[in-house]
């Protein structure tokens, strides 16, 4: 029980130590956030328009927690998965909540069987769970965006052919949009005031966000910068484009819709099954918890029911 009292009071150390974390970059300036925003884009690659020196100064006035973070390669993909989920959140916050959570889990779930294979599958799988939840707002706001991206583009070549500028259509779109398009390019628009190319800034965009479209419509603007044409025309055949793209996507779900709902069924059936042998008949289970065998073979069907969730999560999934 001492174990067990550790590390809940470890988990809760976390959750407040990360609770304050939050509150502070809540109430952080302008200038703070855009000097985030300047470390994160000077890491990112050296084509996005900032010149070596003042690289090199950003580098020398990055924290070190942050510069032995950025050395990591997966903590590297997760501070891009965070910013592409749209979360505003640092990513020693996230990772403070996902250990609190984990530690939390584990004491509960040792509390329970008092078994340690079952304590570390448990961690396992909350490191998971955070994992995929990080990922599902991540396809969540890409899936958004795309929606407004037709309308996003409409907007821009009236613009243009009202006689507006580029510049001036993607001002438009930083104001009269909804996010998370709002905000993408009103971070475009305040990166071409501060002496960047508007293309590069529209390149930038594609580095916050993982849209397959968006970096059609960047190729665009590029090759129109380049060797001229009719943008606003070149914009309108995108737009519909995507929009027939994103027509054939719902009619695919809806063709998907029975193989996603039996892959969900089959998923939580045997969690729920578990769950229920547990409160109706307390001790029913013991052997798979308590035992090594059973250990084994609770392990290994759970490893089962992770293999054949991803078959079909596979099958039904057709990319258009």
């Amino acid at each position: 029980m001492a174990g067990v009292i550790l590390l809940v009071f470890s988990a809760v150390f976390l959750a407040v130590y990360a609770a304050c974390n939050a509150y502070m970059a809540s109430q952080e300036s302008s200038s703070a956030i855009l000097k985030r925003r300047l470390h994160r884009m000077a890491h990112e690659s050296s084509d996005n328009g900032i010149p070596d020196h003042v690289r090199v100064e950003i580098f020398k006035q990055t924290p070190l927690l942050e510069r032995l973070f950025i050395r990591i390669p997966m903590l590297r993909n997760l501070e891009r998965m965070l910013d592409h989920a749209g979360l505003k959140m640092a990513l020693n916050t996230f990772l403070l909540i996902t250990l609190a959570v984990t530690l939390s889990v584990v004491a509960a779930a040792y509390a329970i069987t008092v078994s340690y294979p079952v304590a570390a599958l448990s961690a396992v799988i909350a490191v998971l769970a955070a994992l995929i939840w990080l990922r599902a707002m991540k396809t969540r706001r890409v899936d958004k965006f795309t929606e407004q991206l037709p309308d996003v583009l409409n907007m821009i070549s009236r613009s243009l052919r009202a006689g507006h500028s580029l510049t001036n259509a993607v001002e438009l779109v930083g104001q009269e949009s909804a996010d998370p398009a709002k905000e993408l390019f009103k971070t475009a628009y305040e990166q071409q005031k501060l002496g960047l190319r508007i293309t590069d800034c529209l390149a930038n965009i594609v580095n916050r966000i993982d849209c397959i479209d968006l970096r059609f419509f960047t190729t665009a603007v590029t090759i129109n910068s380049e060797v001229g044409g009719n943008l606003a025309e070149i914009l309108d055949k995108l737009a519909e484009t995507i929009r027939e793209r994103l027509k054939i996507r719902r009619q695919v779900r809806v063709y998907t819709a029975h193989g996603r709902l039996s892959g969900y069924v089959l998923g939580t059936l045997p969690i729920f099954a578990f769950i229920l042998l547990q409160v109706m008949m307390p001790g029913y289970t013991d052997v798979l918890l308590k035992e090594r065998d059973g250990n084994f073979m609770l392990g290994t069907a759970i490893a089962a029911q992770i293999l054949g969730f991803i078959v079909i999560k596979k099958i039904i999934t057709i990319r258009i």
